[in-house]
């Protein structure tokens, strides 16, 4: 599959990937190299795993990170309820020593976690490791072992190796600076807002009823919003939201009614301090230059 033929088929999954990105993840499933996204909120980098899955039609497995994440969440860990009950019912038929604990350490009472799942597939997932920026340092150093090897060692079971090489994708929104080891192990992507031109494809594609007008009108608002003071920039999730909504509601004109339009903000302000920032004569001014 060339880069062209991959941005085509992601299209009629519905996401408009720029050429820059298509090329990044024809690269990485070509050299079977791990791929970092980064960018703003919202921009749509989890969204790319998605729809990559539905174009090679195989599973997405995905590892939500956070502070204080470790390895029983993202691998495995031991079902300890059920191994309590075997050991107890194996004490009562008088089975015990070493026969008792390779039972108990064995698969029927392994629990996967995303990164176990992922190594074994017999059809290669798509691994989405959202967010890894908000992960530790020390997990970060631990998920290195992992995307080099793809092997998982469990003390009780020895070295698991990946049944296949699942395609790996990173998001980061940048709330802090990867490690150099990290990125080196990684293709990199950089994934913007939307220029205006792709922004109204990606409305089109997702309604296609919409009237002319009122798809510029609501790209034009969401871009010239985007320039203003906030906390939380909307993102394209949001412009969909926003669009549904004034649709819904039978708006054809973003000038018309002021008060509606405002209601409808909050689709696209989450914080009471950008709602704050973006009164009705705000609003109605870049609406009226949206027009």
């Amino acid at each position: 599959m060339t880069w062209k033929t991959l941005q085509s088929a992601m299209a009629d999954q519905g996401y408009i990937a720029s050429g820059d990105l298509a090329m990044a993840l024809h690269l990485s499933l070509s050299l079977g190299r791990p791929l970092l996204l980064e960018g703003a909120a919202g921009v749509g980098k989890t969204e790319v795993a998605r729809v990559l899955a539905a174009v090679e039609e195989t599973q997405l497995i995905r590892l939500q990170c956070y502070e204080g994440l470790d390895a029983s969440q993202a691998i495995y860990e031991w079902n300890y309820q059920r191994q309590l009950l075997a050991i107890r019912a194996a004490s009562e038929d008088g089975e015990t020593g070493k026969s008792v604990e390779a039972r108990i350490f064995s698969d029927e009472f392994l629990l996967e976690r995303p990164l176990l799942k992922a190594i074994r597939q017999h059809k290669a997932p798509v691994l989405l490791i959202d967010e890894i920026d908000r992960a530790d340092e020390e997990f970060e150093a631990y998920l290195l072992e992992i995307l080099s090897e793809f092997q998982i060692t469990i003390p009780e079971m020895g070295t698991i190796t990946a049944t296949t090489r699942p395609i790996v994708i990173l998001t980061a929104n940048g709330t802090r600076d990867l490690s150099d080891a990290l990125r080196r192990r990684c293709l990199y992507a950089h994934v913007p807002y939307p220029d205006h031109e792709t922004e109204l494809a990606i409305l089109v594609t997702r309604y296609p009823d919409i009237t002319d007008r009122l798809c510029a009108q609501i790209v034009g608002f969401v871009q010239a919003l985007r320039k203003q003071e906030l906390e939380k920039k909307p993102g394209i999730a949001e412009m969909l939201d926003f669009a549904a909504a004034l649709m819904g509601l039978g708006v054809a004109d973003l000038t018309e009614d002021p008060a509606t339009l405002q209601a409808t903000l909050t689709t696209l302000l989450k914080t009471q301090l950008d709602r704050d920032a973006i009164p009705t004569e705000i609003a109605q001014r870049l609406a009226g230059k949206a027009a």
